[in-house]
């Protein structure tokens, strides 16, 4: 969800602590599933509008480790990764959740709509308009990707 990988840690940790700290005020009115996505989605958010003001500069970055004896693939596999992910950082907030957690998280749309509070219909509307931007930058960067 566009959370700087060193602030990734840090914001699991806020998850864990708002659930331990909100789960005896779960009503059920939607599953544990989509109330937990909710909280998470928030804090991906709340992390994300923050990172700006932040002026922490990495020092070290760990070694990436082989894994695999196919480095063309690793390779193909990789610069993929990287392509959508700068095409979904393009996406706005609103967009980018609806995306990942319909393609990514693969949630039903009404489990989405339920998780980010908006109406279904909208969650199927910036879902569209999200994916056609995705798909758009594949196009322009001359990958392939499953429709």
């Amino acid at each position: 969800m566009g959370v700087a990988p060193s602030d990734q840690d840090d914001a699991w940790q806020e998850v864990f602590v708002l659930v331990h700290q909100k789960l005896a005020d779960f009503e059920g009115r939607s599953s544990l599933r989509t109330w937990l996505y909710g909280i998470c989605m928030r804090t991906a958010l709340a992390f994300r509008r923050k990172a700006p003001a932040r002026r922490e500069i990495p020092t070290e970055e760990l070694p990436e480790v082989a894994t695999s004896t196919n480095p063309e693939k690793d390779l193909m596999d990789r610069r993929s990764l990287q392509l959508f992910d700068k095409a979904v950082s393009t996406l706005d907030d609103d967009k980018r959740a609806v995306f990942v957690l319909y393609e990514v998280e693969q949630l039903s749309m009404p489990e989405v709509a339920e998780a980010l509070g908006c109406p279904l219909q909208t969650a199927y509307s910036r879902h569209k308009v999200a994916r056609e931007i995705v798909l758009a930058a594949f196009r322009r960067a001359g990958e392939g990707m499953p429709s």
